[in-house]
């Protein structure tokens, strides 16, 4: 097996490193070794093995006024439902 010896070196946003490493280690996999399989991938690919592509959202600029009030209404619906849960456990299911 070859020596591992190289260093990478990364500058990312702190809560973004913080989210991506608690997920590491509920997989129990080193942060090196997801590094190690990523630039695997690139070479056997030949490039980037995911999509880079930015999803479409719709936004409220997107939406004709008709779709606008739908999806409010449907929104506003499923809270007098209680369908809902509060911010901070929303959030948190992102954890």
């Amino acid at each position: 097996m070859a020596t591992k010896s190289a260093n990478v070196t990364a500058r990312v946003q702190p809560e973004i490193k913080r989210q991506a490493e608690a997920v590491s280690e509920r997989l129990g996999l080193p942060v090196s070794v997801l590094i190690d399989t990523l630039y695997r991938q690139i070479i056997m690919t030949g490039g980037v093995p995911y999509s880079l592509t930015v999803p479409k959202l719709p936004t409220a600029d997107s939406l004709t006024d008709e779709q606008f009030d739908q999806v409010m209404e449907k929104g506003y619906n499923q809270a007098r439902s209680g369908e809902g849960m509060p911010v901070d456990e929303a959030f948190a299911k992102n954890d």
